[in-house]
């Protein structure tokens, strides 16, 4: 009897799993949200179509901690945040975080809450570290293999300027430091942009391409009326030099990198 009794209520809990929800969250709850009373599917919902008002007063963010109320999606019963409906008993969220106040009925992203961050990670406590000076978590294979930037991680993207610290997009750390989507970074390449949006260093491994410069230059000298020196400054090692005037490019003499740009001099 006690076995039939288990079963029951693990298929009462089980209640329409992934059914419900929206594109970033399959959960059986909506959230009230407390700033502006309103009901949404999950908080980034609430966001998009704040933003997106017409009434600049009415745009801003929800604060996930300050969630207060949910609604059952499966018996539409308000009440207060909790793992489990307390009217029809199925689980609001197969993973539920008290702390974040946030359901998800998709496991398979390994959510984990970060006690340092303060919010919900995913990708499996395991696979992920906290890097205090970053201020966020990282990937296991970047502790101690990373140059690390003051809260680098709570900034926007510079190419899309979403805001990174919470973004659910993915996210990689440039050779600079600096952060940006995974996404972003990735047209980056396809569009042969090479440099940092912020600090305009490279960051990709370009050895090939400045070797092929190299063959290039020298290929095609310049006449003899632009045979001039000009003072150039490099991005990657912040030094500055002198060098012969070429349409193609102007090769660093510290670093041989031809990521460099034209300065005056006094």
């Amino acid at each position: 009897m006690e076995e039939h009794s288990a079963s029951a209520t693990e298929r009462r809990e089980d209640t329409g799993k992934l059914q419900f929800g929206c594109d970033h969250y399959k959960r059986r709850c909506k959230i009230r949200a407390p700033c502006c009373n309103q009901i949404f599917p999950c908080r980034h919902c609430h966001n998009d179509a704040m933003s997106s008002s017409i009434n600049p007063m009415d745009r801003h963010e929800l604060v996930r901690h300050d969630v207060v109320h949910v609604i059952c999606s499966i018996c539409d019963t308000e009440q207060e945040v909790a793992k489990v409906c307390s009217n029809c008993g199925v689980n609001m969220g197969e993973y539920y975080c008290e702390i974040c106040k946030f359901h998800d009925d998709n496991t398979d992203k390994g959510q984990f809450h970060c006690d340092e961050c303060g919010i919900c990670r995913v990708g499996g406590r395991d696979n992920f570290f906290h890097c205090e000076k970053c201020g966020s978590c990282y990937s296991v294979s970047l502790q101690n293999n990373h140059k690390c930037v003051e809260n680098s991680m709570k900034s926007f993207c510079p190419v899309c300027y979403e805001y990174m610290f919470d973004s659910i997009k993915g996210s990689t750390i440039l050779r600079c430091g600096h952060t940006m989507h995974m996404e972003c970074y990735q047209n980056m390449a396809t569009q042969n942009q090479y440099r940092c949006c912020i600090c305009l260093k490279t960051i990709f491994d370009m050895s090939q391409s400045w070797e092929q410069l190299d063959q290039e230059i020298e290929a095609g000298p310049m006449p003899e009326e632009y045979n001039f020196e000009v003072s150039i400054l490099c991005n990657d090692c912040n030094t500055t030099s002198r060098v012969s005037f070429h349409i193609f490019g102007h090769k660093c003499r510290q670093c041989s990198s031809y990521n460099t740009r034209r300065i005056s001099t006094p």
